[in-house]
């Protein structure tokens, strides 16, 4: 199990995030919800990722930058269930979308169950 993630999948470029909002596809869980898009990138890495929080919901950057945190922590932790089976590069984008503040524990569950939503999706788009 690889826990770790490292600079190469981080979703940086602006174009692809731009692509990610226009032709992006989407799953939801309550309150998460991912963007994603396939997209042949250069580096061999079966993901690149990125975080997002809005402003509307929590204006102080410090609750912003608390829950980028958490959810890329629940992102290295459960990757495993993304990445399993799969065989097409993907961008993929995780908003955190309320302005409730949920504990970490519930945060975790919600993004297991966002991920194995992402995989079925993914699945039946293969079919």
């Amino acid at each position: 199990m690889d826990f770790s993630y490292p600079v190469s999948e981080k979703l940086k470029s602006k174009k692809i995030i731009d692509l990610l909002f226009s032709e992006g596809k989407s799953v939801s869980k309550y309150p998460l919800r991912l963007v994603y898009i396939t997209h042949d990138y250069e580096e061999n890495v079966p993901l690149k990722m990125g975080v997002s929080v809005s402003k509307k919901h929590f204006k102080k950057a410090v609750d912003r930058n608390y829950f980028k945190r958490v959810l890329r922590e629940c992102y290295r932790l459960n990757k495993s269930i993304l990445t399993t089976n799969l065989d097409t590069k993907y961008c993929i984008m995780f908003f955190y979308q309320t302005n409730e503040k949920l504990s970490y524990q519930e945060i975790e569950e919600k993004t297991k169950k966002l991920f194995e939503k992402f995989r079925k999706a993914v699945i039946q788009e293969k079919n």
